[in-house]
């Protein structure tokens, strides 16, 4: 998708080296990865992203270096299996691509993107099918020219991942947050916390009462809570308040015994039942990278309606079908 290979097309952008983009438009089977992923690659040699996970990743980026060099923007179909030896066994998603290889887009499209990236905002962002193939842009999908088939991606708001309590934890999964399309927010009332120092850039630190904060920003089904502080003062708050609105998930740190206290302290609380503790998947880790991957993949796990078994265990598809929450992409004919 766009936003996971942005920062990378921006930044040789601002240095004045071209980019060229390989985008997975469609396909007739399976893959690793959905509609609208990209690869980026820079005049440098260097390059971001994939459009099935390893398998073709060569031929596109000959193509995408090709058009670096003066060729033409084109669709080319690959597939994962063409560079076999007659003997060797095709992978199972070997089903055909189409790739738009296309030179990244100019301004005003790049900075309508990278304004609306950095600024958290909708935007709905076509490329035309057939040459020139033309970029445009639009704050909803409604607006764009409708002048022949398209690929559009609509970059949706980032979900928000709301950390109740400034601590070495949030700092930790503050930064795991990051590649999984989530705009974090700490939210913790103690001065000396939210100035520790400790939090990434990527992170919003605010010093407010979190329950004070949620009312003011109110929360959706994509948005997340998980209370950190070990002070009931300040986690109790922010559970009244997350359970009460439709956050789909809000979940708390702490042992089994301190979550029986918890759930005494909030008998009363609207929804209370959908608390979730302790928070995280059974990973067995004790360290705080291992408490984050663990709270981390078990928010993943909710998002996408699954249990967080092992996936030899399971029965679902790898993949869930859902549109995911940086963007949806579809083929316009």
């Amino acid at each position: 998708m766009l936003r996971e290979v942005w920062p990378f097309v921006d930044a040789h952008r601002r240095s004045g080296r071209p980019v060229a983009l390989a985008r997975l438009i469609d396909r007739d089977g399976p893959g690793a990865r959905p509609l609208g992923a990209t690869l980026a690659t820079a005049e440098d040699g260097t390059w971001r992203g994939s459009l099935s996970g390893g398998c073709v990743e060569g031929i596109v980026l000959e193509a995408a270096r090709a058009v670096l060099a003066g060729g033409s923007p084109e669709i080319i179909a690959v597939n994962p299996g063409e560079q076999l030896l007659p003997w060797e066994e095709a992978p199972v998603c070997a089903g055909e691509l189409r790739v738009l290889i296309t030179a990244a887009p100019p301004d005003p499209v790049h900075g309508a993107i990278t304004t609306a990236l950095a600024e958290d905002r909708v935007l709905a962002v076509r490329v035309g099918l057939r040459p020139p193939y033309a970029w445009a842009t639009a704050a909803e999908p409604g607006r764009l020219p409708d002048d022949g088939p398209a690929f559009t991606e609509e970059l949706a708001v980032r979900p928000k991942l709301v950390l109740a309590g400034a601590t070495d934890l949030a700092a930790i999964l503050a930064v795991l947050a990051v590649p999984l399309q989530r705009r974090v927010v700490i939210v913790d009332p103690r001065v000396g916390h939210v100035t520790s120092g400790a939090f990434p850039g990527t992170a919003e630190v605010v010093r407010a009462w979190p329950d004070d904060w949620i009312a003011a920003h109110p929360l959706t089904e994509s948005d997340a809570v998980v209370s950190l502080s070990h002070d009931p003062r300040i986690d109790d708050r922010a559970l009244r308040a997350a359970l009460a609105g439709p956050a789909g998930y809000v979940a708390a740190l702490g042992s089994r015994a301190t979550h029986t206290q918890r759930l005494r302290r909030l008998a009363d609380a609207r929804g209370v039942e959908r608390l979730i503790g302790p928070a995280g998947l059974d990973l067995g880790g004790a360290s705080l990278a291992e408490s984050a991957l663990s709270i981390l993949a078990e928010l993943a796990a909710v998002t996408n309606g699954r249990d967080g078994r092992r996936l030899r265990d399971g029965t679902h598809r790898i993949h869930a079908e859902r549109l995911t929450a940086e963007s949806a992409a579809r083929h316009v004919v």
